[in-house]
């Protein structure tokens, strides 16, 4: 009886530290990926980058640290009073960099007025050195309710934003760098696909942001040995207008938020340093923390938080 209990006990044993030993190998890979230095942006990719939704948010601040390190940039965002705003706010803060705006409604994309759209941006970028895309333009709206709670137009509005758009702007811009040799695709992921395993009351959300990640990995087999490098960048929480005072208030660890410039400084660091990555440390930490939880505690948690956030949102929506 004795020996049979401690071949059960070294078993389990043996198992923990195998689990254990895999979790630290993959935090320490993470830890050498930030030991590299960063690229050159602008001499390995090219002089310029288009960047999606970048009038607010993440992606204003990653369109302010593109800026910083000398890269023109084409702004393309579905209002041009915000886009000549930060247009004029680039130029303030970094003179010697260029812009041109594309007015685009993202939902559009796959009607006349989203081709006519897609052809503006194509004749904006023809004869420029485009040598990174910034896929940053997403829907989270509506959120915090179950699928048959939600209007199906704006969940419809959602995945052709998310999904559809960022497919064909990506597309579109392939073809210069092909012709060139040498670009980066960044694609902004969700932690909602890659630290939990699911992500309740957010469902469509969640699902079109693995799409993101999965074609990102598929891309980067694909035009890896072309000169390109895609990658999928995955904020956790982040300072801007997709987070709420209130729906913070209710996180268990709010020391994990990152602001919206300090975030934008390390993904840029990161482009080009492999296919999925967290650029922030402290939510790299959570990431390593997270896979240490069981899938069925993880599953629990977030649909007991996601309600909060219904109870907490409902009556704004009502």
């Amino acid at each position: 009886m004795a020996a049979a209990v401690q071949v059960w006990f070294v078993s389990l044993a043996g198992l923990g530290a195998m689990y254990l030993s895999a979790a630290c190998l993959r935090l320490l890979a993470h830890l050498a990926l930030c030991l590299r230095r960063p690229i050159n942006l602008r001499r390995h990719y090219g002089s310029w980058a288009v960047v999606t939704g970048p009038t607010t948010g993440l992606g204003r601040s990653m369109a302010m640290e593109l800026s910083r390190r000398g890269i023109s940039l084409v702004l393309l965002d579905l209002d041009a009073a915000n886009l000549q705003y930060v247009s004029a706010a680039l130029h303030e803060a970094h003179p010697g960099v260029e812009t041109k705006t594309v007015v685009f409604d993202l939902s559009l994309v796959g009607t006349a007025a989203g081709d006519e759209s897609m052809g503006r941006l194509k004749e904006a970028t023809e004869g420029l050195d485009v040598g990174l895309l910034v896929n940053n333009a997403a829907v989270n709206r509506p959120g915090a309710l179950y699928v048959h709670e939600a209007d199906v137009e704006r969940l419809a509005r959602m995945v052709l934003v998310n999904v559809m758009a960022l497919t064909e702007v990506t597309a579109a811009v392939l073809p210069g760098m092909l012709e060139r040799g040498r670009g980066a695709i960044v694609n902004v992921g969700s932690g909602s696909t890659v630290a939990v395993p699911s992500f309740p009351l957010y469902t469509v959300y969640s699902a079109t942001k693995r799409y993101v990640q999965h074609l990102t990995r598929c891309l980067s087999v694909e035009y890896k040995h072309r000169g390109i490098d895609v990658q999928c960048q995955v904020p956790f929480y982040v300072h801007t207008g997709m987070l709420s005072p209130a729906i913070k208030a209710t996180m268990t660890f709010p020391a994990f938020v990152a602001t919206a410039d300090a975030y934008a400084r390390d993904a840029a660091r990161w482009i080009g340093h492999g296919v999925l990555c967290v650029p922030d440390a402290s939510q790299q930490l959570q990431w390593f923390l997270a896979g240490l939880v069981p899938d069925a505690v993880h599953d629990w948690y977030r649909l007991r938080q996601h309600l909060k956030h219904r109870a907490i949102l409902r009556p704004k929506l009502a």
